[in-house]
């Protein structure tokens, strides 16, 4: 064992999905084990502990997992259960901490970010429960990082990650393991997949883009090699460094091509695309897609036409800016629905007080609490087992379900790369007209209420503050304007429209069409395009 002398980098404050920056920013010396040495020791030390590693193949994967073994090892760990190849989708790497009862684990992603040399890389500490690190966590490695002065590091070879089996390192144990089966084998056990197997023997078509990302292996071993779709059902399905050059954003501007196919003549009956890391999904029918906070709302109505959920909900959960689809789908079960800020980790401690099963955001996040991060494969699944227990499509899904419960017409639309300062003036001018725009008409709208959303947790009575801004308009419908924590340049404006429609009519308008009002309005309050230069946003879901 060896101990460096090194001095604190700046900028090194997990967000909500860990530490994410430009590639070449995590090459640079020391940056990678100063951030690592700071999360064993603000996590009291890692020896004699079991820790998962493991990762979405992106570039630099491989050599940072290296990396991590060695000052695991030098930190006196037991023992480190690592991928093969150090692959791990995220909902993988969870159920794996979950199921091994480790300590805690280490995730090497961007999730969704684009991969390669010039791209992004992240790194973020997921705990005990499979979840990531909560605030309290984040906040101690954050001030580690910044007083740092040694990292501890094993002087060894690389360890042979492509060979499942153990071998030693120091005085730690290495286990690889296949990082797929493990995952594919939990699915097993929530899903009827012998009805799964049925539903592709009488001829269903689905086209799944894995993006060059993680999910490929594990769409391939679940829905070709367990369920017997078609060979080819799954694209993209080889992991890549760079992600093939793609953006690996399972949404309409990204998936793209899946979206060309599931709009086209020859479309097969159901689409699905997964992110980066696996933990995101876009749901498809032939000629329809489904937005996140309407699918979170079907699973929700529908979930009790699952094995793993026929018992019935525990209760729902949804992030602040996700629609309101799925609260109305909860007062119809009678069972409760939390409003958390954007953050898986604001689920889990749902989760694991046991009072939600379902959680979703807006973000093509859904997920339950058989892990403890969202789950793209579980989505894609669940839509699965639904379309062959209703014996319906995709489109004739959404449509009874908008007729039972009216539509959240609801889009997001995002300014990427905006200069922080501009984008943090624009909003600290809105936090301060923010109690006089109660009442006043704008585009034929009343404003109803707004605030800046704050949340206790009804579990630990930790709090939340500034989380997004919110402005309600009479009628039911609302924006909301938050800055994301997960882009590496700039700052990255979001912006939630909704508008709610009861129906019987205007249930099969277009969304931007429905939203026009509100997105006026919106520009009107806030002069987004006034005060940022942009013409209108970058990507539109």
């Amino acid at each position: 064992m060896t101990t460096y002398p090194t001095t604190p980098f700046d900028g090194q404050k997990p967000g909500t999905s860990g530490l994410r920056k430009k590639t070449k920013v995590f090459m640079q010396p020391n940056f990678l084990e100063n951030f690592v040495q700071a999360t064993f020791d603000a996590i009291g030390g890692v020896a004699g502990k079991t820790l998962v590693l493991g990762g979405d193949g992106r570039y630099f994967g491989d050599s940072a997992a290296q990396v991590i073994l060695k000052m695991a090892a030098a930190n006196g760990a037991a023992r480190v259960i690592v991928g093969q190849g150090a692959w791990l989708s995220t909902p993988a790497a969870s159920n794996l901490i979950r199921q091994r009862k480790a300590d805690g684990g280490l995730i090497l992603s961007a999730s969704h970010n684009p991969g390669g040399p010039d791209e992004d890389f992240g790194l973020k500490y997921n705990m005990a429960n499979g979840g990531p690190a909560s605030e309290a966590v984040t906040e101690a490695i954050f001030a580690r990082s910044k007083v740092i002065t040694e990292f501890r590091k094993l002087e060894a070879p690389d360890v042979n990650l492509e060979m499942v089996g153990e071998s030693h390192l120091g005085g730690m144990t290495v286990e690889v393991v296949d990082p797929v089966c493990d995952y594919a084998d939990l699915m097993e056990t929530i899903f009827d997949f012998k009805a799964l197997r049925g539903l592709f023997h009488e001829g269903f078509t689905m086209r799944m883009d894995s993006m060059c990302a993680i999910t490929g292996p594990y769409a391939v071993e679940i829905f070709e090699n367990r369920l017997g779709a078609p060979k080819g059902s799954v694209v993209h399905e080889s992991p890549l460094p760079d992600f093939g050059g793609m953006h690996p954003d399972p949404n309409p501007t990204w998936a793209h091509e899946l979206m060309a196919e599931m709009m086209g003549d020859a479309a097969p009956d159901f689409g699905a695309a997964s992110d980066g890391d696996g933990d995101r999904n876009m749901i498809l029918g032939r000629g329809v897609y489904v937005s996140p906070s309407d699918s979170i709302a079907v699973l929700a109505a529908n979930a009790h036409l699952v094995p793993g959920y026929a018992g019935g909900l525990k209760g729902v959960a949804r992030s602040m800016p996700t629609s309101a689809a799925v609260d109305r789908v909860a007062a119809a079960l009678a069972i409760e629905c939390y409003e958390t800020p954007t953050g898986w980790k604001f689920f889990g401690n749902l989760m694991d007080a046991g009072r939600v099963s379902l959680c979703g955001e807006e973000s093509f996040g859904t997920g339950s609490d058989h892990v403890r991060e969202k789950d793209g494969l579980w989505a894609v699944l669940m839509w699965l087992n639904i379309i062959a227990a209703r014996g319906q499509g995709v489109a004739e899904i959404m449509a009874d379900h908008f007729t039972r419960f009216g539509r959240n017409y609801y889009s997001r639309h995002d300014y990427e790369a905006l200069p922080s300062d501009v984008a943090n003036a624009m909003l600290g001018d809105l936090r301060d007209r923010l109690d006089g725009l109660k009442g006043i008409v704008v585009q034929g709208l009343v404003v109803e209420s707004s605030d800046e959303f704050s949340y206790t947790d009804p579990v630990d009575g930790s709090v939340s503050a500034q989380q997004g801004f919110r402005i309600l308009f009479e009628g039911g419908s609302r924006v909301v304007l938050r800055l994301s924590g997960t882009g590496t340049e700039g700052a990255t404006l979001r912006v939630y429209l909704e508008r709610y429609v009861p129906g019987p009519e205007g249930l099969d308008a277009d969304p931007q069409d429905a939203l026009a009002p509100i997105i006026a309005a919106t520009e009107d309050i806030v002069g987004i395009r006034a005060r940022t230069g942009r013409q209108g946003p970058d990507v539109i879901t």
